[in-house]
């Protein structure tokens, strides 16, 4: 324990027992929900922050009675690290273990491991993002709904009539309804009225390949975001984007990975039914073969520069929604892993800090022991990897120390309290900084649907 002059620090003691007790009450199934002013999340009145995870497979899991135990635990370690929000999947169309088997069919036994997941997240006082498709072929994804569409009859010319297609529109716009009206038989809640749930998220990394302008999916993103908010005025929402600038801010593409996918970071953004904004960051496929220095310069820049837009432009909070790296990379040493995302939390602590308009981050991403066929390389056990689990429990410390700062009445803390002392050692070691002695190899390749910027 802290000693001061020879005197215990009892009230240090007691200030972070409170703040534990407060973040578990709030964070839970029976507190309000998150709302925003301006570039912040608020929670019952006072400022929220955060630091959490992505665990996309937790419907597919707790489909099945007996596995759910992984959907347990994973939600326990979280919550011992004081995570507490949490990114997954409530969609899986088409295929084995579908949630959605046809537009319109529902597969019951599916949709009640949903139900567990958002129990257990109330239970652990954690809150959750649904992303409601994924842009990509994984569990169906936009080339599933515009499949149903061609086996209907319906004259489709590539995946990207998603955006476009009157039919496929209306595929999306009833499993958005769908969800959204669901009853938990577990919690017997509809989930809009659940606040356990933070915000829906419209599509996961949404990209466009006929239309690297961005206005396809920004058409698309304003028709959506206004039928979702249409059914649920309760839950905040957001889009799923990358954070890839488009035609509205030429001058912010120099920040882009040498690519276009699509879309338009400021621009689709500033929809008045999209709550907050996302980034996320995977340099070692983006810019693969470049070496860690310019990997590293890129995730700092790019996060330096969607801070700033969020600030100045949006008005809007950010999330660093998707980062982490891969025990795939040769080298990789879990040390490696661990610095580079503390690097990642330092710069959300400090922009943090610095603005509160970035409001936290979440790594991909948590599993349980014995998802081996889950494994995607980014997996981290937290059962296995205590060191890990510190780097992720003392981030979560600082942005609650942060957010019990900022919800001060004159803001910043007070000279001679508990909460100051820590809040100031802690600081020195979160400047901005590079991961020395990293070591990266190429996983990847170009970015699927993608072109190189101008």
């Amino acid at each position: 324990m802290a000693r001061t002059g020879g005197t215990l620090c009892l009230s240090g003691v007691l200030i972070l027992l409170a703040l534990v007790g407060e973040v578990r009450t709030q964070q839970g199934g029976g507190g309000g929900f998150v709302r925003t002013s301006g570039a912040e999340f608020v929670l019952d009145g006072a400022p929220f922050l955060f630091n959490g995870f992505n665990a996309y497979w937790m419907m597919h899991v707790a489909a099945e009675p007996n596995e759910r135990r992984k959907v347990s635990e994973v939600f326990s370690g979280a919550a011992a690290a004081s995570l507490s929000v949490c990114r997954t999947w409530a969609f899986s169309d088409g295929g084995e273990g579908a949630l959605q088997t046809s537009p319109g069919v529902y597969d019951e036994r599916v949709f009640q491991g949903l139900d567990f997941v958002i129990s257990e997240a109330g239970r652990h006082g954690i809150r959750l993002i649904l992303s409601l498709v994924n842009n990509f072929d994984d569990f169906g994804g936009r080339r599933q709904y515009v499949q149903w569409a061609r086996s209907a009859g319906v004259s489709v010319a590539s995946d990207d009539d998603f955006y476009t297609n009157p039919v496929v529109k209306g595929y999306y716009k009833n499993h958005a309804k769908r969800v959204l009206s669901r009853l938990n038989t577990v919690t017997k809640v509809p989930y809009r009225d659940d606040p356990t749930i933070m915000a829906w998220e419209l599509i996961n990394e949404p990209r466009c390949q006929v239309d690297y302008s961005g206005r396809t999916v920004h058409a698309w993103v304003e028709e959506m975001a206004g039928f979702v908010k249409s059914l649920d005025r309760n839950h905040l929402l957001e889009v799923g984007m990358e954070g890839f600038y488009g035609d509205s801010a030429p001058d912010r593409k120099q920040y882009n990975p040498g690519y276009q996918v699509g879309t338009d970071f400021i621009s689709t953004n500033q929809v008045s039914d999209v709550d907050f904004a996302t980034i996320h960051a995977y340099p070692d496929i983006w810019l693969s073969g470049q070496g860690e220095g310019p990997q590293d310069s890129f995730v700092q820049r790019w996060m330096w520069s969607h801070w700033q837009d969020a600030m100045t432009e949006l008005k809007k909070p950010l999330v660093f929604a998707e980062f982490g790296m891969s025990k795939r990379d040769p080298g990789y040493t879990t040390a490696e892993r661990d610095a580079y995302i503390d690097v990642v939390y330092g710069d959300i602590y400090s922009f943090a800090r610095a603005g509160g308009a970035f409001a936290g981050g979440l790594v991909w991403q948590l599993m349980a022991a014995g998802m081996d066929s889950y494994y995607d390389g980014y997996e981290i056990v937290l059962s296995q990897e205590p060191d890990t689990g510190g780097v992720l429990a003392r981030q979560s410390r600082l942005m609650t120390f942060l957010r019990h700062t900022m919800s001060r009445p004159h803001g910043g803390p007070q000279s001679g309290s508990a909460t100051a002392g820590v809040d100031r050692q802690e600081d020195r070691s979160r400047q901005p900084r590079h991961v020395r002695g990293r070591r990266h190899g190429a996983r990847g390749h170009a970015l699927p649907g993608s072109k190189m910027t101008p």
